[in-house]
């Protein structure tokens, strides 16, 4: 569990490099807005949560309930989706824009073309749609 990164991991680098290749710049990070987004451009009013699957409790190939201590992770994954949704309640409610990546969309059986995604997160940047979520095989 220490090797487990919250920050900096493979996911959120691949969105990281590919945006700012586009010309896109960001703050990481910013401790200052609920959730600590990922990333946050205060340009588009906007911020992009990079998601882990299992962490997170996403419904996809990469997510599976453990088979030990089961109401410890219950606890902790189903914790984490009422932090998360709360979060972004008050993004929202602060004038934000909000963006999910989920890493099934970037790594896995389903995962899309990392430029894809990337180019997804440029369009949505630059619309004015208050909220969106990029996962594996679909974007919503």
């Amino acid at each position: 569990m220490a090797a487990i990164r919250g920050a900096d991991t493979k996911p959120e680098l691949i969105i990281r490099r590919g945006l700012h290749a586009r010309g896109f710049r960001f703050r990481l990070h910013d401790r200052k807005l609920p959730g600590r987004p990922d990333l946050v451009f205060p340009r588009f009013a906007a911020v992009v949560f990079v998601n882990g699957c299992f962490w997170h409790g996403h419904d996809c190939a990469l997510f599976k309930w453990p088979k030990t201590r089961e109401e410890f992770w219950r606890e902790k994954i189903e914790g984490n989706r009422r932090r998360d949704a709360r979060s972004a309640e008050m993004l929202f409610a602060a004038g934000w824009r909000v963006a999910t990546v989920w890493e099934c969309a970037l790594k896995g059986p389903e995962r899309l073309p990392g430029d894809e995604v990337i180019d997804s997160i440029a369009t949505w940047l630059s619309s004015d749609r208050k909220e969106t979520s990029f996962r594996g095989q679909e974007t919503v």
